[in-house]
């Protein structure tokens, strides 16, 4: 399965194990109707929502479990409690197969993390110029005010 190239969402469901396929199609759908502007994708293998370009969550499935990537810092202090013993590492929270999807907390988790995201991308700087036609621009309007 790892050396499989997926093309959507949908090749990546098809090849897991016939126990995942209903879960990861639950959670899918949790998140899609969690962030309706976010477009689905592949990336480093496995499903990824964006919005504006940017990755917001990742979902991969496993023979036993689940899991939803990333929990971030924020995610971990503000759902606490009800992330008690999913946490597996640093950013991955792991849900078993064996449990029913828990579509309130996943819906929480991807809210959340579209909101982090938006946050980022209003507090970054507008990008520099880099262009050699836009720097000589600029540097002619300093040389003119500097004669001023």
């Amino acid at each position: 399965m790892a050396s499989e190239k997926y093309q959507s969402i949908d090749d990546y469901i098809a090849a897991q194990p016939m126990p995942a396929r209903s879960v990861l199609e639950r959670v899918r759908a949790t998140i899609r109707k969690a962030l309706p502007k976010a477009i689905e994708g592949i990336s480093y293998q496995i499903p990824v929502y964006k919005l504006d370009g940017k990755m917001v969550l990742y979902f991969a499935g496993f023979q036993h479990h689940y899991s939803i990537y990333p929990a971030t810092a924020r995610i971990v202090s503000t759902l606490e409690k009800d992330l008690v013993g999913l946490l597996h590492s640093k950013a991955t929270i792991r849900f078993s197969l064996a449990d029913k999807v828990p579509t309130r907390l996943i819906t929480r988790i991807a809210k959340l993390r579209a909101a982090e995201v938006t946050e980022i991308k209003r507090a970054k700087p507008a990008k520099k110029v880099t262009s050699a036609k836009a720097k000589t621009r600029v540097q002619g309007t300093r040389k003119r005010a500097k004669k001023r």
